[in-house]
């Protein structure tokens, strides 16, 4: 999959590169590590979705901000770069045996304190953190995106943003329903709730397997 788009050009993908902010050394030694040691690296965000996130970050200004599926904590580390002072970020990662791996990272990029990692299933952790939160990035296992659709509403603040990545699903969103895998089937739903709020903004961006970004209506 290109890191940008599939319907971009290798050159025209150079050139986006060379015209954003260079990629950080510790995220491109993340980035490597996880290739040669992490299952499905495919996972884990790229350069410029990573900037993008940043961007997203700063130009939100969230004060708490709630990442569901860390992997290996590339994207983590992106979002926490973009806070202001005093801002957290909440990150969920299910698969325990990744913990020590993010840390290591957290720490060797300095953004530690800003972050509050957490092991576990998201439907249980958030309830707990007991919090309201400015932005939500989603990224987690396919299969439960509806479900995240329904607590984030719930723990998200009026006028706050949810980020989903993955949405176009490497392009198997255009499969009829009844023929889909269940990760397939389940992105086509999320889609479609999110279509179907009224009390939900949205937009598409084609960038990698397609970021969606959400407004929750402001309650005015």
């Amino acid at each position: 999959m290109s890191e940008i788009s599939s319907q971009n050009s290798p050159s025209l993908e150079a050139y986006i590169r060379n015209f954003s902010d260079e990629e950080d050394p510790v995220l491109y030694e993340l980035f490597r590590e996880t290739n040669k040691k992490v299952l499905q690296p495919r996972m884990l965000s790229g350069h410029i979705q990573g900037k993008m996130l940043e961007m997203l970050t700063r130009m939100i200004t969230p004060r708490k901000i709630l990442e569901i599926g860390t992997y290996t904590g590339y994207a983590s580390i992106c979002i926490a770069r973009g806070l202001n002072q005093n801002a957290i970020l909440h990150t969920i990662e299910i698969n325990d045996e990744l913990e020590d791996f993010i840390r290591h990272y957290l720490n060797k990029a300095g953004v530690q304190e800003k972050i509050q990692l957490h092991i576990g299933k998201a439907q249980e952790i958030i309830p707990n953190i007991d919090e309201k939160f400015d932005c939500i990035f989603i990224d987690g296992d396919k299969r439960e995106y509806p479900e995240y659709l329904k607590l984030c509403k719930k723990y998200l603040n009026d006028g706050g943003f949810i980020i989903a990545d993955n949405v176009l699903w490497n392009g198997k969103v255009l499969e009829e329903k009844q023929k889909a895998d269940k990760h397939t089937e389940k992105i086509q739903t999320f889609n479609q709730q999110v279509k179907s709020d009224p009390e939900l903004f949205q937009v598409i961006f084609p960038i990698r397997d397609g970021l969606m970004i959400i407004q929750k209506d402001s309650g005015k």
